[in-house]
Order: structure tokens, then sequence, then C-alpha cells
């Protein structure tokens, strides 16, 4: 059936078909870099690292681009509030979002273009705007677009003009001729960082500067564009009619957006408390505990955030790492030897599947049954190629890259103890099954850590060696 994609200007799952035959040209709306990312950016840099991941994985030549705003509102008030030059700011927290990133594990991006550094194709694309009547520079110096000329605006959001009319309301400082005109050029104020131009000194509008930065690095159209939930309308909209009505082209062939993300079923707010950033999450919880609550739903649907969800997550990934638990020394199996196993097969299905990560994430848990199974069984060699197809499936999603014993011994604040609990119990089910070879083994593993099982009438139970 091949790779099916759910297309947000469609609202339907469509089959992908690329520009270029085994080339794809991928957008993805990156940060704006004022503040440490939060579990929000988490969610999309987690997402399309995975979709990255796996069209590469499956043989595409992909050029993945995602942007990094450094000059927009938000940005100046908040340089001006630590009252540090705008570009001590961003370069620090652009030095913060990559070292999150890779935290979390995911691969850059093969390009990540910043908005100061196209203020020339940006003023290019404003420019013929203005030279077709579809934006115009106003009396107090700054251009905007005309959305009234554009006659599909709000094919994306389904929003209709005359309805966004009615909600539309003009700012201070702004002289539009109509309330639904977005900015595309910004005359200087004083104090604010300012390029030439042919309408004054000033800086870009938020939306044409990823117009100008996808169309640089992809061309024209391009196959993917992606982003946030809360990026549809305005930002997405506006993108598309500046673009087409640039280029006279379709902008993007296929819209991907994730899904909002909830903190303990409420939206996330510094106002409500509930705001935590990346370096607050790691803080408590390993990486990769953070990585498989994101990926164990589905890119698209709402995720809610809470500690009962992470617990949840780390003890799946314990259920993993319990499997590979004596083959430390496995590497991945490559995709290319992936190919025909069964559990490689079912994993493809739903990521073909407009990257269904759940569905991806059962095939594993199968894959892991099975190799406890053979394991239990002695196949020494057929339990070694299955860890090692668990690893290389684990790459694709990038999980499983740790040792472990070290992952399971590493433990976080709220689970500690979890892995010596499995151990303990999975000793139980070697004892029942007469595999007293695996329940002796298991006990000297854990007194190597310090950890003493004791046999009671009650039950196992365990303790730390004080000597």
């Amino acid at each position: 059936m091949g790779l099916q994609i759910h297309n947000s200007m469609s609202r339907r799952t469509e089959a992908f078909r690329p520009l270029v035959p085994g080339r794809i040209g991928m957008y993805v709306c990156g940060i704006t870099v004022y503040d440490y990312c939060h579990i929000g950016h988490a969610r999309l840099l987690v997402a399309f690292d995975v979709v990255a991941r796996y069209l590469r994985a499956r043989g595409w030549q992909l050029e993945y681009v995602r942007n990094i705003t450094d000059i927009d509102d938000k940005i100046i008030r908040r340089a001006g509030e630590n009252a540090e030059p705008l570009e001590t700011l961003t370069g620090r927290m652009i030095a913060a979002m990559h070292e999150d990133e890779r935290a979390l594990g995911n691969l850059p991006p093969d390009r990540e273009p910043r908005a100061t550094a196209h203020i020339d194709d940006i003023l290019a694309i404003v420019a013929r705007l203005v030279g077709s009547g579809h934006a115009y520079r106003a009396p107090n110096g700054d251009v905007y677009y005309r959305v009234a000329r554009f006659a599909d605006y709000g094919k994306l959001s389904g929003r209709k003009p005359d309805e966004l009319l009615a909600g539309a309301r003009v700012e201070v400082g702004e002289d539009k001729e109509d309330p639904r005109d977005f900015v595309l050029w910004k005359a200087a104020k004083p104090g604010e960082p300012a390029w030439e131009s042919p309408w004054g000194p000033g800086r870009p509008g938020w939306h044409i500067e990823c117009s100008a930065m996808s169309m640089r690095c992809l061309g024209e159209t391009f196959d993917i564009h992606g982003g946030g939930p809360d990026l549809i309308f305005p930002h997405h909209e506006n993108e598309i009619a500046q673009s087409e009505a640039a280029t006279g082209k379709c902008f993007a062939n296929y819209w991907m957006h994730v899904g909002p993300l909830r903190v303990d079923d409420e939206k996330m707010s510094k106002s409500l408390g509930n705001f935590f950033t990346i370096r607050d999450v790691l803080a408590r919880h390993r990486p990769e505990v953070l990585r498989f609550l994101l990926l164990a739903s589905h890119y698209r649907s709402p995720i809610n955030y809470a500690e009962s969800g992470l617990h949840s997550a780390r003890q799946a990934l314990e259920r993993f790492y319990a499997a590979l638990r004596d083959f430390g020394d496995v590497a991945p199996l490559p995709v290319a030897e992936l190919a025909g196993s069964a559990h490689f097969e079912r994993f493809c299905a739903a990521m073909d599947d407009d990257f269904n990560t759940p569905g991806a994430l059962a095939a594993m848990h199968d894959l892991a049954r099975e190799l406890n199974a053979v394991a239990r069984e002695g196949d020494a060699a057929r339990a070694r190629r299955l860890a090692a197809e668990l690893r290389g499936l684990g790459a694709i999603l990038g999980l499983l890259a740790d040792d472990p014993l070290a992952f399971r011994r590493g433990g976080d604040t709220a689970s500690d103890d979890a892995w010596i609990d499995a151990l303990v119990a999975e000793r139980v089910q070697a004892k029942q099954a007469r595999d007293f070879a695996r329940a002796d083994a298991i006990r000297a593993g854990l007194r190597e850590h310090g950890i003493v099982i004791e046999d009671t009438r009650e039950g196992s139970i365990w303790r730390r060696d004080s000597a």
C-alpha cells in the first residue's frame, strides 16, 4: 500500500507521492528562541525526528529543514528585559535547544536556517507581492498583505474570510486597509534591530520568514510542511497566502501537524503553575522515558503529560530492556538485514499508516515477548538475532540505545526501585517454571549491585545490603 500521510489541507489520509521519485523535501516550523524549550516543543521535535528517521530507514533521500526564528517581538522584548544584546540571547537559547535535542536522542535536521540570515530572500518576496498588488505600504511605514486579494484564504484552517472579518481587529499602531491583513515588513522603531529595505528601515514579520527560508532551501513547491497545532492559523494560513500569491504555485503538497499537549488535563500555562521546560523534566526523569511517553501516542492525537504517564513509560521501557538484559553487546540490526522479518513488516505497516508509533511499539512488544521465550528455551543464536532486531527497530524510533543494566539500575526519581521489582518478579516466575539457573543468575546479578533477595513465607522480598 505504501506510505500514507494525513494531510491537514484535505483533512484526509492520502497516499504519499513525492514531487521527485525517491526524494523528499520536508520543512518544519521550528523554535522562536527567546526562552528554554518546553515539553510542547519536545513533542514537535521528537515527532518530526521520528518521521525523518523512518523516511530514511525506508530508503527515501530526505532533505529535512527546520528553521530558527531569531528575530521576533518576543525575542526583542526578552532581550530588553534581560538587558542583553539580542544576539547573545538567541545564541544562548539556540545552544540550549541543541543540548535538549541531543538529550532527547534527536538527530539534527539537514539544514537549520535562521531568519536573520535570509533578509534578502524576505525582501525579494515582499517586493514581488507589492509589485503584484497583493501587498501595500501603509502610511505608518509597515508593509501589509492584502488578504482579500487571495481567493483561497482559509483553505488550510477552514476559516471563511467573512468570518475572519467579524472577529478581526486592528491593534494599536497598525494602519491596515482591512483588519484581516497581516504584516510582511515592520517599520523600524527606536532601539529595535533594523535592516534597510525599499520601504525604509525595518524588520520582517513572522509569517514571511518561513516562506523565504522554506523556498530558499527546498524550492517554490516542496513535499511536506510540518508544525505544531497552534500554527495552522494564522501562521501556516498566511504562509500559504503569501507564498502562492508570489509564485502562482502550490506551496506544499502535504501538511502535517502534531496534536496538542496538555498537563494533567489542563492547558500548559505559566499562570497555572504547570509549565515545564524540557530541562525541568529531564532533571527528574531519564530522557528516553520522556521520548517513549511522546511516542506512545500517535503524533496527531492529543497527549496528556502527567507523572503517572511517565511512570508507565518507564515501566514499558524496562520491559524492553529486561528482554535485552543478556544482550548488552548486541548491535542494532541494520535496516537491510531487518527486511523479511515478520516483526519488521508489522512495524513498517504501522509506520506507513501515517507514522503510527503506537502500532510500531506494539510490534516491538511482540518481538520482545518472542525474544524472552526463545531465551528461556536456550536457543542462544536465535535469541541474539531477535535482540539485534529489537535494537534495530528501536533505533528507527530513537529508542533502546542504552545499556540494559545501566538503564535498569539508573532509574529516575519516580521509579528508582522499579528495575529491582521487575527482576525479583522475573526470578519468582523463573522458579515457578523450575528455571533455577535463571533464578540463581538474577539473584547473583542483583547481589553485584548490593541487592539481597530473601525468600520468605510471604514471598520474595529484597533489601539493600548495608555492609
